[in-house]
Order: structure tokens, then sequence, then C-alpha cells
């Protein structure tokens, strides 16, 4: 039987929508050494017109003091929960935040209606979860659901543009419980969150931006170039199942966009390192050849 709606939720008389009170939300927050931006962060969710029913902030091996700070935070907010963890301090990209939320994420997440992973450093406008809410219960088909992130630039904030406004980025996912559940939930692979989109798709979902939720991001993407980080990305298009050619396309729209000739070369390395090894994909073969048919659909469509 599931549990009464969170006391402690916000549905002032000046919501622009009426809101179902049995929808209840679950934010999942890996945290690893946000001490900086923690604060702002969870203020931003406090302040929101209709807040979530927990918020789990998964404190994962940070050597600052993030969980000092969420613990004596969630004392004035009980929706507010602190989780920590101990884990191993290799580089994992994609897996090590994906092993996390799981983490967070529990044994009663089924629970909840709406399930989202969020990100330490972000700044959310007050109205976030009402609209994000409002679009979800609008268009049942919606599977996956967030606004836009910005970054700083010399004294304004701007459009984060390492991804087109149509794609829903890592740090503000929130997902349909049924469309989580259909996915089988995040895969512990870098490019997870590029898949994760791509099997809602596959799954008969659809995928929403809202551009007038406007995001602040506190810490950027990092956008610099390096061989590993190239590498990296060639490894994501062969846990995505992309095929040789369609990342060879993608590894050089990269290369282009960052200014690095040398970034297809290192990318499709890796890809073909990992093939030869035999590494494991991240999508089967029916989900991938799903996948490049819809990648070489949305290339054409920009070509033609």
């Amino acid at each position: 039987m599931r549990s009464a709606p969170n006391p402690q939720i916000q549905h002032p008389e000046n919501c622009k929508y009426s809101m179902k009170e049995a929808e209840r939300i679950l934010i999942v927050m890996p945290a690893h050494n946000e001490g900086a931006n923690i604060i702002q962060c969870l203020e931003s969710f406090a302040n929101q017109t209709r807040t979530p029913d927990e918020l789990r902030v998964v404190n994962d091996n940070s050597s600052d003091q993030t969980g000092a700070l969420v613990a004596e935070f969630a004392k004035s907010h009980p929706w507010i929960k602190l989780i920590n963890r101990t884990s191993s301090e290799e580089h994992l990209p994609g897996a090590k935040v994906v092993q996390a939320f799981d983490e967070g994420l529990g044994s009663d997440w089924s629970s909840f209606d709406f399930i989202g992973k969020f990100d330490a450093d972000i700044l959310l406008p007050p109205d976030y979860f009402e609209e994000i809410l409002h679009s979800f219960l609008k268009n049942p088909k919606t599977g996956i659901c967030s606004g836009l992130l910005y970054v700083k630039k010399e004294g304004e904030w701007i459009y984060e543009a390492i991804a087109n406004t149509d794609h829903v980025r890592g740090p503000v996912k929130l997902y349909s419980r049924a469309c989580l559940s259909s996915i089988g939930g995040l895969r512990p692979f870098i490019g997870w969150d590029t898949a994760d989109v791509l099997l809602a798709r596959y799954q008969g979902f659809e995928v929403r931006t809202l551009p007038d939720l406007k995001v602040k991001h506190l810490r950027p993407t990092g956008t610099g170039y390096s061989t590993r980080n190239a590498r990296f990305q060639g490894r994501a298009l062969y846990h995505m199942n992309y095929g040789w050619l369609l990342s060879l396309v993608a590894a050089g729209k990269m290369g282009i966009k960052r200014r690095k000739t040398t970034l297809p070369w290192h990318a499709m390395l890796a890809y073909f390192q990992a093939y030869k090894a035999g590494a494991p994909r991240m999508l089967n073969a029916e989900e991938g050849k799903f996948v490049r048919r819809w990648r070489w659909k949305k290339i054409m469509g920009r070509l033609f």
C-alpha cells in the first residue's frame, strides 16, 4: 500500500495548476565534494512552489564538508535525507554516478510516480517541479522531462550549448515511474545519459524539454579536449551500439565542434579496442538497431 503524501509538500494558493496529491516525486542526488555548491542547490529545492516528496542526497566518498552541510540543512527539511556512501577511488566515468544513484534509489522507488536524478551543482527556478509535473500530467506519453541548463559567462547566463535543446541533460533527469521501469533503470556506463533518452523512445515514450525553465549550472560541464576524454567518447559510442559508421560521423562532429582534428582518431581507436576486447554494450542488438535508425533519421533531417 502506498504511503500518504508528504505533509511538507508546498501547494500554495497561487500555484498555476491543480495537482494531484497522489503524484509523488523522489529525487536522488549523487554528490561528490560539492561543499561549495550544495547549500545553494538545496535552497533552490526548498524554495519550490511544489517541493519533491523526498530528496535523497548520496554523499559519494566526499573528502570535503558535503555530508555535514547536507545533514545540517536536512534538520529543518525532513523530506531531505542523507545517504553516506563509500566507494572506490578509481575513476569510473558514468558507472560511478549510476551506482550512487542506484544506492539512493533504494527498494521503495516504485512507490513514487516520478523519479529524478539531479546533480548537486544546479539552481532550479522556483516553479521547476510545478511546471515539469504539469507537463507529465498533460501528456501521459512523456517519459523524461527537464528544463535547460545555463552557465554564467562574462556576467550573463547563457545556454550551455554542449547538446541540442531537445536533449534532457544528465544533471536534471526526471522520469516517470513507467519509463524508468521500462528502460530497466540507468546503465552503469559512460554515455548512460544519452542511452536512457534513446531507450525511452525505443519503449514508446516521448522526451521533452521545457525552454522556459532555465536551470543555472554552477559548475559547467568540462568541454576541454584531451586524448583521454576523446577515448571515453569512443567507448561511449561503442557501448551505445552505434556501429562504426555512425560512430565515425558522431566523432567527426565532436572533432569539428571542438576544433580538434585528432579527436575522431582517438575516439575510433577506443571504439575498435572495445570491440576487439568484446566489451559489454549498454544496448542489445534490437535496441541498437532502433538507435541507429533514429540517429540516421535525425542526421538526414538536418541535411535535407
